[in-house]
């Protein structure tokens, strides 16, 4: 307590000092005018500087320290009044009567019109210590934003044409209310047809030229907007692709679909557009701001002091409405889930004959959303009646100045109309460009979910470039350790060692969740080995250059997925060179070339979305017969017999046969399968537990044989 009671004091005297030494020198200041020691200019700026200098030092010397606010606010009160005067001498050669003498009236002019001043920044551009949290994230929507500026350059004269027509659209509609107001001065004066006429004949010209411009601005934009989604959805697309196999597990479908259908949208329609109003508005603004200072500048900066008094009333509105609008959605939430949970225990509630007690509860619930809505909507509408009544002070006493400068001589009836017309636009236009540019950083939130992707590198490689011209196709598993990145805890594959010889068919056989699955993904490289290597031909997988690795390791998977398309299309699908010869070849040595030649198209009939045109059996033959086009020297089978009746398995075992080079490794249940390998590898808990041919494995009685023994149905396969 004795503590804060301190800190007020030393605010306190801060205070008072700053005061008594700023009056001291704003005294000073209007004496050393009246003695003519400097000039009137000179005399401002040397006066701002000393009471910047001196206000600077007094708060360091009482406080201790200085924060950001008080430094801006100290700013804005010492040089303020000097900007001021200065402008009002070079534009129209005459000052204030506080340029020129000093008195308590005019310190507390400067005091205010400074403190609304700083006020106005602080609102804009806010820098406080509670809002330091914020800077990163505004600095990196920033970057954001240029980036996706940055990526419109293919489309630069779209948007260059857009951004001519869109100048060229402010241009005329500004000077509307300018020859509205011409009209009314004829009209009021001694009627000359001529002008009349004239004045008339530019009015319709600006107005046909404003709409046919805004028309062309429009046209240019949407057409760059569509150009740039349809580049950005290739984009993430060829990013996503890139992707290892892990990534989709751990992101849901759904949010990739959301990232490419919504989320490009939304950066080139938001952003762009945001960009349209902003330039608009700030084009506008400015040449209103210009007309109306040509008009009358007392005016006009009499209109401008409404700005930021409403930017003030919209900062606390916001603060006040936000929160309010969250208690509210916070309170509904607990009001619905009243209601679900009597509906979902009604047979509870009727038990207990607690019906009423709940409709209270209900009610008590929606009573509390009720009173949060009320003074939400309360804080709304003194809002509004807060910035109407600002708004119309303002605009009584610009009637009033105008009328007593209609009657001085200094402007005419039809320029205080246009001056009106031109106000009217003014005060919106200011919110818009405080509102627009917020929401302009705001939007690109959608684009830094679209570059989290775009940037994100894969986990896996695909950065090798060896391709030797010959491969025999042995592979080495070295003492792999491994776990999927969705479980990084749980160890799938621990110090695995395997080999798999050239021209020799290898068995893996187990439990399910053994490890034998993973074994396929990581020779395909969709993981990477936390621990350990897999070589082929002595070479690490992630040297090979990767269209090169995977046309020379070919998977067959149980369930093969088939794209929409024909036959032919699915059998040499990412082969672009591929003849018909050879498809029919490797559909041959598949056992699918007789059923395909069957069908009324052949080889271009369609096989539906997932192949549903097809059995699963005939989706397993296409799905050989795909691997096989490839010529591969590796060949992974994974449960593909278990769709194929025994004459369709005898003959793709003949036809793989015929490969003599070809390295084989086959998960398979089905003991025929298993009994004709070269070695039989007996995989458990992620490590292999035996290996040899089958009739050593069933000598040993070990693992092989109990899982024979037990799991081994009367058909001859294991589950």
């Amino acid at each position: 307590m004795a503590g804060n009671t301190a800190a007020i004091m030393h605010r306190v005297v801060a205070l008072i000092a700053a005061v008594c030494v700023d009056l001291s020198l704003f005294y000073a200041s209007g004496w050393v005018v009246t003695q003519s020691v400097f000039g009137h200019l000179a005399r401002l700026w040397v006066s701002a500087a000393l009471r910047w200098l001196a206000l600077i030092a007094v708060t360091r010397l009482t406080l201790g320290h200085l924060t950001p606010l008080l430094c801006r606010l100290i700013t804005a009160y010492g040089l303020l009044p000097a900007v001021f005067e200065t402008g009002a001498k070079v534009l129209y050669t005459e000052g204030s009567q506080c340029g020129h003498w000093a008195d308590a009236r005019c310190w507390l002019m400067c005091a205010g019109a400074s403190l609304a001043a700083a006020l106005f920044w602080e609102i804009t551009i806010p820098d406080t210590n509670e809002a330091a949290s914020k800077k990163e994230k505004t600095q990196k929507a920033r970057v954001l934003f240029m980036r996706v500026l940055y990526l419109f350059k293919p489309d630069y004269q779209l948007l260059l044409g857009g951004l001519v027509f869109l100048s060229l659209a402010v241009i005329c509609e500004m000077f509307i209310p300018f020859y509205t107001g011409r009209v009314i001065d004829i009209l009021s004066s001694q009627y000359q047809p001529n002008e009349f006429l004239s004045a008339l004949l530019f009015m319709g010209l600006y107005s046909l030229g404003s709409s046919f411009s805004a028309g062309c601005r429009g046209g240019l934009l949407m057409c760059g907007i569509s150009s740039y989604t349809c580049r950005m959805k290739v984009k993430l697309f060829e990013a996503l692709t890139r992707q290892e196999i892990g990534f989709f597990e751990t992101i849901k479908t759904g949010e990739i679909t959301s990232r490419l259908s919504r989320d490009t949208n939304l950066m080139g329609r938001t952003v762009c557009l945001n960009v349209n109003v902003l330039l608009r508005t700030f084009i506008k603004t400015l040449g209103m701001i210009s007309l109306m200072m040509n008009l009358s500048w007392k005016l006009t900066f009499l209109v401008l002091v409404e700005t930021p008094i409403t930017g003030l009333l919209q900062n606390i509105y916001d603060t006040h409405y936000q929160r309010l609008s969250l208690a509210m959605q916070d309170s509904m939430a607990r009001a619905n889930d009243a209601a679900n949970e009597v509906v979902s225990g009604i047979r509870v509630v009727r038990s207990f004959s607690t019906e009423k007690y709940e409709a209270r509860r209900y009610d008590n619930r929606l009573m509390d959303t009720h009173n949060i809505k009320t003074r939400r909507d309360t804080v709304r509408a003194v809002y509004l009646l807060a910035r109407r009544l600002t708004g119309l002070v303002i605009h009584v006493f610009m009637l009033y100045y105008g009328r007593l400068f209609i009657q001085r001589g200094q402007m005419t009836t039809g320029n205080l109309v246009s001056f009106i017309l031109y106000q009217s636009n003014l005060g919106d236009n200011i919110r818009t460009l405080t509102y627009i540019f917020g929401d302009m950083l705001n939007s690109v939130g959608a684009a830094g979910k679209v570059f989290e992707y775009l940037d994100r590198k894969p986990q896996v490689s695909t950065d090798g470039d060896f391709k030797p011209d010959q491969l025999t196709g042995h592979v080495s598993f070295r003492h792999l350790n491994f776990a999927y990145p969705a479980f990084p805890s749980k160890k799938v594959l621990q110090d695995f060692s395997l080999e798999l010889k050239p021209s020799q068919m290898t068995a893996l056989v187990g439990l399910s969740g053994g490890g034998k699955s993973t074994c396929v993904s990581l020779l395909e490289r969709f993981y990477e080995p936390q621990d350990g290597e897999i070589l082929l031909d002595n070479k690490p997988l992630n040297s090979y250059e990767h269209h090169y690795l995977h046309k020379k390791i070919s998977v067959v998977s149980q369930e093969p997925a088939l794209f929409s398309g024909s036959i032919r299309d699915n059998i040499a699908y990412g082969l672009p060179d591929c003849s018909l010869d050879e498809i029919q070849e490797a559909a041959r040595k598949a056992n699918a070339h007789h059923f395909i030649r069957r069908l009324e198209k052949g080889y271009d009939t369609e096989v539906g979305e997932g192949g549903s045109q097809l059995s699963k059996s005939e989706r397993q033959q296409i799905a050989i017969a795909r691997a096989l086009v490839r010529e591969p020297q590796v060949l992974i089978l994974d449960e593909i017999t278990s769709s194929l009746d025994a004459d369709s398995e005898n003959e793709v075992q003949q036809a793989l046969a015929k490969c003599p080079n070809l390295t084989l490794l086959v998960i398979a249940h089905k003991l025929k399968t298993i009994e004709a390998a070269d070695q039989i590898v007996v995989v458990s808990g992620g490590k292999v537990e035996e290996r040899g041919t089958h009739q050593e494995l069933m000598a040993m009685k070990g693992l092989y044989y109990k899982l024979r023994e037990q799991r081994f149905t009367e058909e001859d396969s294991l589950p």
